[in-house]
């Protein structure tokens, strides 16, 4: 290609999508560890406080909390997106819900088809469903707003 034409091409233009993904794996199980120490503690305290709430309830409130500062350390941290928050938030809060069915039929499936012991059916039901919300997440709720240019013939 000749310099005249080389000098009118664009270069691509590096975005925050673009970054090098240091967080990956390592950071989404980071932010999610530490995410539910901090809810086991958070309702631990809670559900003492409030006796006359339902303790579920308090539960539920506490899990929630959590959902918006866990969404953005992973938007930032392990997924580096540049996805709109109006896209990646109602997704990122889809696929939360869908991990707790999902989490709910793994240990339906461990606990009681299977009958495995506590501890083996609780790891794999963790084990297993982070892995789908890792790889929904990733694919889906921070994929990246695919932008297309039309190009002339």
């Amino acid at each position: 290609m000749s310099a005249a034409l080389q000098s009118l091409m664009r270069e691509p233009v590096q975005t925050f999508g673009d970054a090098p993904r240091a967080g990956g794996i390592l950071s989404f199980l980071l932010i999610g560890g530490g995410a539910a120490l901090g809810f086991v503690a958070l309702s631990s305290v809670l559900v003492p406080l409030l006796p006359t709430v339902e303790e579920w309830l308090v539960s539920a409130a506490c899990y929630a909390a959590f959902i918006v500062p866990v969404y953005l350390l992973h938007r930032r941290f392990t997924f580096a997106s540049d996805a709109n928050h109006w896209q990646a938030l109602p997704r990122y809060v889809g696929v939360q819900m869908m991990a707790l069915l999902l989490a709910a039929a793994f240990g339906l499936v461990f606990h009681g088809t299977l009958a495995l012991p506590s501890l083996p059916a609780a790891v794999l039901v963790i084990v297993l469903t982070s892995g789908v919300n890792y790889v929904v997440l990733k694919g889906w709720a921070f994929a990246a707003s695919r932008r297309f240019e039309t190009v002339a013939a």
